[in-house]
């Protein structure tokens, strides 16, 4: 089970890779300044992290209008990240969770991603969405065993307009 509403989000420092170079994300460097979307992804170059990552990018107009940070999370290095980010247009900030430690401590992570077809990959994260607020509380949640099913994005946006 992923963290529940009303939980402290454990905060966490991960690798980013921008045109300015690599750069480090706090997560609590959002608290007292603005709410966070963090959107966990199992893997870049697949055909539905791809679609979700770019509904979201199309779409980071309006979370800064809700006045919220956007984040998408996976396993993958920052490079591939930037690699692909660049292929496909996304806007996202990818944040490298690398070691599984993020997707581990907010428990949105397969023991075993794949096994039906001999990969069984273990630390690939769930494609999981969390709202946190100001103050540093997830307010929403929504985390899916089934890796082919995208988050419903307009509950995200309905939370974040709740919490202005």
């Amino acid at each position: 089970m992923p963290l529940a509403i009303g939980t402290k989000a454990p905060d966490f420092t991960l690798p980013t890779k921008t045109s300015d170079g690599p750069k480090q994300i706090t997560l609590s460097e959002n608290f007292g300044k603005r709410n966070t979307l963090l959107a966990f992804f199992p893997m870049v170059f697949t055909s539905t992290c791809t679609t979700e990552m770019c509904g979201i990018s199309s779409d980071l107009a309006a979370y800064a209008e809700m006045n919220a940070a956007v984040y998408g999370i996976s396993g993958d290095n920052p490079f591939a990240q930037e690699a692909w980010a660049r292929k496909e247009g996304i806007m996202v900030p990818l944040l490298s969770d690398y070691e599984h430690k993020v997707a581990r401590i907010y428990d949105a992570i397969y023991e075993s991603f794949l096994p039906q077809i001999g990969l069984g990959m273990s630390g690939v994260p769930k494609r999981a969405t969390f709202v946190i607020d100001r103050a540093g509380v997830i307010q929403y949640v929504d985390c899916n065993d089934d890796a082919r099913v995208v988050p419903d994005f307009n509950k995200v946006k309905a939370k974040l307009a709740e919490l202005g």
